[in-house]
């Protein structure tokens, strides 16, 4: 596949973030006039729009709330608040450790990473120093290795850089939305719906 068309499927499956990229202008790196977009430049941008969705969301919900979860009807049994962002953390570390084809910085525990998290501060810094990980290996994409395939986080198979940086973008808006339903059920309006 060419370079353009790599990144034609690129430039489609992030199109609907492009908008949110847009209104944040302090979160995306702009290119210089004369400058070509990269990979590495679009993917971070991309994050970049996440990362600014789900961290101020995950500050928002006071500490004495942290742990709350629904568990009338269909809520019974769903991950807490702080679980939601935990996971939404341990799984940045794993894509972006595959991305890498390293190990990641610490020991997860699994998908909903490690049991010895459970302060509100200490949950927000792995959300945040999970985004710095994720950054970093969305920078360490190019041309050279954009459709190279590694190992996936979750199974035996191997997927491309893309594919993954794809889900990394796309997997935290998931639990995002989870996130804004507890907040909003915590009389809490989520950062991101507060007037300017």
């Amino acid at each position: 596949m060419n370079k353009q068309v790599a990144m034609g499927i690129l430039l489609l499956a992030l199109a609907p973030i492009g908008n949110a990229v847009a209104a944040n202008p302090q979160a995306a790196m702009q290119a210089k006039p004369d400058q070509k977009p990269t990979f590495a430049m679009v993917l971070d941008r991309s994050l970049s729009s996440v990362e600014h969705e789900v961290v101020p969301a995950a500050e928002a919900m006071p500490e004495d709330k942290f742990n709350f979860a629904p568990t009338q009807g269909e809520f019974n049994g769903v991950r807490t608040f702080a679980q939601q962002v935990k996971h939404i953390a341990a799984v940045n570390y794993m894509i972006a450790g595959s991305i890498l084809s390293e190990k990641p910085p610490v020991n997860l525990g699994g998908e909903n990473g490690p049991d010895n998290i459970t302060s509100k501060a200490d949950v927000v810094k792995f959300l945040k120093d999970s985004f710095a990980y994720l950054h970093k290996a969305a920078n360490s994409i190019d041309e050279s290795n954009v459709l190279g395939q590694v190992q996936a986080p979750f199974g035996p198979n191997k997927m491309t850089r893309l594919g993954l940086s794809v889900i990394a973008i796309s997997h935290p808006f998931d639990h995002y939305g989870q996130m804004v339903e507890y907040l909003r059920m915590n009389n809490i309006v989520p950062p991101a719906s507060r007037p300017k």
